[in-house]
């Protein structure tokens, strides 16, 4: 059982920076043009806070958030927060190396996490994405895997999103007892329904897994740079640890996941979360 999460919150929110909606107040848009995703006010609230709260409803103890260089606005809004005083809040930085103007991705962040807070080297963690609101259900889930390693495996036909969005997910692929084989990125979609699972069941990733570090370690500092991308990713380092023989388990889950993407997300959310 998992105590421990490590979100993922260092990126630079591109999309959501290029995006357009109109119909957002000048102040919503100039929040989601200035911060990063889990610090734009939704319904009262930063948008992490929704997540932070499940958290720890699942019963969770320890959080490392993974933040860009300058952590500042997050330890304003968390580190002290007396809503979330039962979790113990860390902060984690990802540096950018001298000569790139971009932070060098997931594995990166992840690596950089675990180097900072040694102690993840020798446990469980789970991660899992700052811009993706994970149900309590899905969170406790995963924090009890009957193994060590797993990763949620979501029924696309769940997901709430137009087809054109959903099109970007990876979909995953998995043997008669769930054990992940692959995780494929933007597959093609003439060829998307020949990765059905037992169930007749297309499974998507939506970035929440539970790692072991004594397995995953140096997976993720070996992780090679995505040659299209100039990024280092989890799936790359998972897949790599895969091809060792070294399990992952893929647990099936049926439910919708709100998703902070674009400013186009910012008022369904805040719809969504009101009514919540």
């Amino acid at each position: 059982m998992a105590n421990n999460i490590v979100i993922l919150a260092g990126g630079a929110s591109s999309r959501m920076k290029r995006s357009v909606d109109k119909n957002l107040s000048s102040e919503k848009i100039a929040q989601a043009n200035q911060l990063s995703k889990g610090l734009i006010q939704l319904a009262g609230k930063p948008f992490l806070s929704y997540l932070l709260d499940n958290i720890l409803k699942a019963g969770f103890e320890n959080v490392y958030i993974i933040t860009g260089e300058n952590s500042k606005m997050f330890r304003a809004a968390f580190e002290n927060n007396l809503n979330f005083k039962e979790l113990n809040i860390q902060f984690a930085n990802q540096y950018i190396p001298q000569g790139r103007e971009k932070p060098y991705g997931t594995a990166d962040a992840l690596l950089q996490c675990l180097d900072q807070y040694p102690n993840l080297k020798e446990d469980t963690f789970c991660v899992c994405n700052s811009d993706n609101l994970y149900s309590y259900y899905a969170l406790k889930t995963l924090k009890e895997a009957p193994a060590s390693q797993a990763i949620l495996a979501y029924d696309i036909d769940k997901l709430e999103y137009p087809k054109e969005r959903i099109s970007q997910f990876a979909v995953m692929r998995f043997d008669d007892n769930y054990n992940l084989k692959s995780i494929i990125e933007k597959p093609e979609s003439s060829k998307i329904d020949s990765y059905t699972d037992q169930d007749d069941k297309i499974r998507v990733s939506m970035n929440i897994f539970l790692f072991d570090g004594k397995l995953f370690f140096k997976h993720l500092k070996n992780c090679p740079v995505n040659p299209i991308r100039d990024e280092k990713e989890l799936p790359t380092a998972l897949m790599n640890m895969i091809g060792d023989n070294i399990g992952v388990l893929g647990i099936p889950i049926a439910e919708h996941v709100p998703d902070l993407t674009s400013k186009n997300d910012i008022a369904q959310l805040e719809k969504y979360l009101g009514k919540q």
